[in-house]
């Protein structure tokens, strides 16, 4: 489920896409509803493979009491883990084999429980947009998708900044940072959209760049797909519109982590489950000012020079904001370190 923005267009726009199939035909199932209700539309996706899944189930029992399927086959197909990519193929294998058996068989229903085989196979939901989408105008629905803890993972590429329709401020703008309707600079900070999903418990988040660390961010997105729950990741997404070199993108998406606008962390909430602190802090402490990464983007410089007495202030407070964001970052990890210990002991 693809929000409308900048990825619907580069991704669903022929002849070229991002998206492709394996040998066998195989791949991501692409679709597009609004700009507003893109989370809930992948929760429909969701709900639909649930349905059709427990459909799937239904029939297959009836084609056991039919003597079309064995109860030891049903057992494994129905008992199998699907955690991982071979297991899935494992399983894409025994429902093979199931529909072979039902191909020119005497069962009444057997024609329904083709059409459905393949949806006792897992199947991955990606909800996909930016932060025009997920920290503004669908963020009700975000909320209500990853409160629902169903099995959906969430990817937002956030440019801090509504790209598509020509750099309109967003809450995820930074402050000091100047866009359409900010011309003067952003007065408010950024919002945490990772922490506040985090104080849930039940969802995977995760904040990645990949021009920082790919392996994190690769990492990230393994986990959120083995996940059994909702996740989201938050991943740095250079864009034109911060007034960048875009072939230096990812030079700044270091830059980005390295001055703490931008802490690479993953929340696992299984991790609880084993005794570990679900929290990872990935990358280091500060090791810039936010001013030194902020100068290299024209949506920062452009303020310093038509108000450079609003400029400096804001990049004050913007200081301090990073400041504050690392220190709330490290005081939830203690934190959690805390409750699990406790756990622990008792």
């Amino acid at each position: 489920a693809n929000a409308t923005g900048c990825s619907s267009i580069y991704g669903g726009n022929l002849p070229t896409t991002p998206y492709c199939k394996r040998a066998d035909g195989r791949g991501p199932i692409w679709s597009n509803s609004l700009f507003e209700d893109n989370a809930e539309f992948g929760l429909g996706m969701r709900y639909a493979v649930n349905k059709m899944g427990v459909q799937a189930a239904e029939l297959l029992e009836e084609a056991v009491a039919a003597g079309v399927v064995t109860a030891a086959q049903q057992a494994e197909i129905m008992s199998a883990p699907q955690t991982s990519q071979l297991e899935i193929e494992a399983q894409r294998e025994r429902v093979a084999v199931l529909k072979k058996a039902l191909e020119g068989c005497s069962f009444a229903k057997a024609r329904q429980l083709l059409h459905v085989a393949d949806y006792l196979v897992k199947k991955s939901v990606w909800i996909v947009g930016g932060d025009g989408w997920a920290y503004d105008i669908g963020y009700g629905g975000l909320d209500h998708v990853l409160a629902s803890g169903e099995n959906v993972n969430v990817l937002l590429m956030d440019t801090e900044v509504y790209s598509n329709t020509g750099g309109q401020m967003s809450k995820s703008t930074p402050r000091a940072a100047t866009a359409q309707f900010a011309a003067g600079g952003k007065r408010m900070p950024k919002k945490d959209i990772g922490m506040i999903f985090a104080t849930y418990g039940n969802v995977y988040v995760a904040k990645v760049a990949m021009g920082a660390d790919p392996m994190q961010a690769v990492k990230a997105f393994n986990e959120a797909e083995a996940y059994n729950g909702p996740s989201l990741i938050i991943a740095y997404s250079h864009c034109i519109n911060h007034g960048i070199d875009m072939s230096r993108g990812l030079d700044q998406q270091k830059k980005a982590v390295a001055c703490g606008h931008w802490p690479l962390y993953r929340y696992n909430p299984e991790r609880e489950t084993q005794g570990a602190n679900p929290l990872i802090i990935d990358s280091k402490v500060p090791s810039m000012l936010f001013a030194d990464y902020a100068m290299n983007e024209n949506r920062y410089r452009a303020l310093k020079i038509t108000n450079p007495a609003m400029f400096d202030e804001l990049m004050s407070k913007a200081q301090k904001d990073v400041e504050r964001s690392w220190r709330f970052l490290e005081g939830r990890f203690k934190a959690l370190e805390l409750e699990v210990k406790g756990e622990a002991d008792a």
